[in-house]
């Protein structure tokens, strides 16, 4: 469909498509909002199931359409990088959030135990690149423990929601999760409508990750791109940008517990983007046919996630420049990252 295409008309076939996503994405934030309200899900969870799978919707075609097409490492540097991204995404979201440091006002024991997960399910595929090469009907074993710990998780952090056993400390700078008042036009809105727009406007954002993974393949062709840093910088970052919208927004509108949990939700549900890869990915395990390069990225989400983890139990009210000192660290980590992806690009 595209292979006449100009490199300028891709190149803005790209823009197009990254701006519908952005634009679904500022819509999507309130409907979360409401429905985690509606439906008693609370803001943490809500964040990790509706914001965090819709927001990452777009990404999870592009990896599923690049795999299809046999580009094994911008699938799976997609959905990694993805995941450095909206991690470093929450620190620009501390610098907006002035009261306190936003790993304190938002305190809540799901998105510890979500950012636990998350740490376990990027530790797999390493676990799969220092095995032998195996699959089940084309599969790696590992492509079907990760959605088995997702789903179980789940159903942990509702569990922990209802009957915690560890509470965290209230502050004067705690912003606690309570449903909000609805304006007269939202509340004529019934739930099932509210549903029905989130899954418009999850179809649409999925509609432009398909044009993204295909100007984005052709656009690594022509420039003479690797794979590995269109996936990390321009297609992980694209198909991100409604957690960035999703995030200032949220914290903008108070809702601290929906900010953190739609990071750290969409996080963990971009490591099924590594499932959805790998069974498109006809060539063999999707863990073997990536380079080091995109291990690279997974040790950097995966020392990311660690430095927010230790931020959302430390929870340092302020910090250097009134932001936490692991937001600082994020910042400096991620910056590190593309700085060595760009010099030196990891082999």
């Amino acid at each position: 469909m595209m292979s006449g295409w100009s490199t300028p008309e891709l190149l803005a076939g790209f823009a197009l498509a990254a701006i519908v996503v952005l634009v679904s994405g500022i819509r999507l934030t309130g409907l979360a909002d409401r429905l985690a309200d509606r439906t008693g899900l609370g803001e943490a969870i809500s964040g990790a199931v509706l914001l965090g799978a819709a927001t990452s919707l777009s990404g999870t075609i592009v990896s599923i359409t690049t795999a299809l097409d046999g580009h094994a490492s911008l699938a799976y540097s997609n959905s990694i990088g993805g995941i450095a991204a909206q991690t470093a995404f929450l620190a620009l979201a501390d610098l907006t959030y002035r009261k306190a440091n936003l790993e304190h006002a938002a305190a809540e024991l799901s998105n510890v135990f979500q950012a636990i997960v998350l740490m376990v399910l990027l530790t797999l595929p390493l676990l799969a690149m220092t095995t032998t090469e195996t699959a089940i009907l084309g599969v790696h074993p590992v492509s079907l423990v990760i959605p088995v710990i997702y789903v179980s998780a789940l159903f942990a952090t509702r569990s922990m929601r209802e009957t915690p056993m560890w509470r965290p400390v209230q502050t004067t700078d705690t912003r606690k999760d309570t449903p909000e008042r609805e304006g007269r036009r939202t509340r004529q809105l019934s739930t099932p409508r509210l549903f029905a727009q989130f899954l418009l406007l999850m179809l649409l954002m999925g509609l432009a990750g398909w044009v993204i993974a295909k100007t984005a393949t052709r656009i690594s062709g022509r420039l003479d791109l690797s794979e590995t840093l269109v996936g990390v910088l321009a297609t992980a970052v694209v198909t991100s940008l409604p957690e960035l919208v999703t995030t200032l927004a949220a914290v903008r509108r108070g809702a601290l517990q929906l900010a953190v949990g739609g990071i750290i939700g969409g996080n963990t549900f971009d490591t099924l983007f590594l499932t959805a890869a790998d069974v498109a990915y006809r060539d063999g395990s999707l863990y073997h046919a990536v380079g080091m390069g995109d291990y690279f990225w997974n040790v950097v989400a995966l020392l990311m996630t660690g430095i927010l983890l230790g931020g959302l139990t430390l929870r340092q009210r302020q910090g250097p420049g009134r932001i936490g000192i692991e937001s600082l660290a994020l910042l400096l980590v991620y910056a590190g990252a593309i700085t060595l992806q760009i010099t030196t690009g990891p082999a």
